[in-house]
């Protein structure tokens, strides 16, 4: 139950403009033939991962489909089974502001709490979640329910322990709101 509400407070802590600044301002990752340093066995809140990337391309927006909000949903699942808060602040951007603004902390260091809450198990089984797309509720083309019993993963999921999830398209892509 705690790591549903620290989820659920977390992804209402990072804004989607807050967290493309960030992106857009990283430099380029150093290549293998430069010497560069590995990065940690273990992830952690402030190291940088190297993501499969489900945004638009350049200035196209997102499909703005059932499919286009089940794929932005799984970057978020896989995002937390990888702790990924770059991604995870930003697919639950306006969900982690709604948080902050009831008295939650930011959504990088609310989540780094969540990250601790996940059992090794259930981040190995995030990482390669999917989502039942006949058991999600498409509210209106704009708004789309995500229960729980939608993720299949290789670990089981609870209300408590993951919760359900609103997705709205807004800023020509798929958002955690609620």
């Amino acid at each position: 139950m705690a790591v549903s509400t620290c989820v659920a407070l977390v992804a209402c802590a990072c804004g989607p403009d807050t967290a493309k600044e960030d992106t857009d301002a990283k430099p380029p990752q150093p290549s293998a033939s430069t010497g560069a340093e590995e990065p940690p066995a273990t992830p952690s809140v402030s190291a940088r991962t190297e993501k499969p990337s489900a945004e638009p391309t350049g200035d196209q927006p997102a499909p703005r489909t059932k499919e286009g909000a089940i794929q932005r949903y799984v970057q978020y699942l896989h995002a937390l089974g990888r702790e990924d808060i770059d991604t995870v602040c930003e697919v639950a951007g306006p969900a982690a502001k709604k948080a902050q603004d009831q008295g939650f902390g930011p959504c990088a260091s609310t989540y780094a709490a969540v990250f601790q809450m996940i059992s090794p198990a259930q981040k190995e089984a995030l990482k390669t979640a999917t989502v039942d797309p006949q058991r999600i509720a498409v509210r209106t083309p704009d708004k789309i329910e995500m229960p729980v019993e939608a993720v299949r993963a290789s670990a089981t999921f609870s209300e408590s322990d993951l919760g359900s999830y609103t997705l709205e398209y807004l800023k020509n892509d798929w958002y955690i709101t609620d």
